[in-house]
């Protein structure tokens, strides 16, 4: 099964961090990436720009409209994902428990469908 790990940090948590603490967290999550990538575990992984690089679209009544940065003011910004391969979500829970950002936010674990059988299911 396929899961993504959503990484979520609260900018004021991690904020906080000196640059060689912060620093020492990014080689840590560097090499726990590149061992889960040799066991073929981890399928993909990047690190996201910050939100005040972001444009968020949203069509409404045929119309499309541009905001700057994400859509929401949230205390948590979504930072970067690793895409995984587990056996189960307790599992991939266990994994998203290794990185360090869920000590400065949040790490999602959420399951990844299955495209190819929607696209038969739809007929497209």
């Amino acid at each position: 099964m396929k899961f993504l790990l959503l990484v979520y940090i609260d900018q004021a948590l991690l904020g906080q961090l000196s640059q060689e603490e912060y620093d020492a967290h990014m080689r840590d999550c560097v090499r726990k990436a590149d061992d889960l990538a040799g066991k073929g575990t981890l399928l993909g992984a990047n690190k996201l720009e910050p939100p005040t690089t972001a444009r968020t679209v949203r069509v409404r009544e045929g119309r499309a409209r541009v905001y700057d940065g994400p859509f929401a003011e949230t205390k948590e910004v979504l930072a970067g994902y690793n895409l995984i391969e587990a056996d189960s979500l307790e599992e991939a829970v266990e994994l998203a428990k290794q990185f360090p950002w869920a000590r400065y936010g949040a790490m999602e674990v959420r399951p990844v469908g299955d495209l190819d059988a929607e696209r038969v299911r739809v007929g497209a």
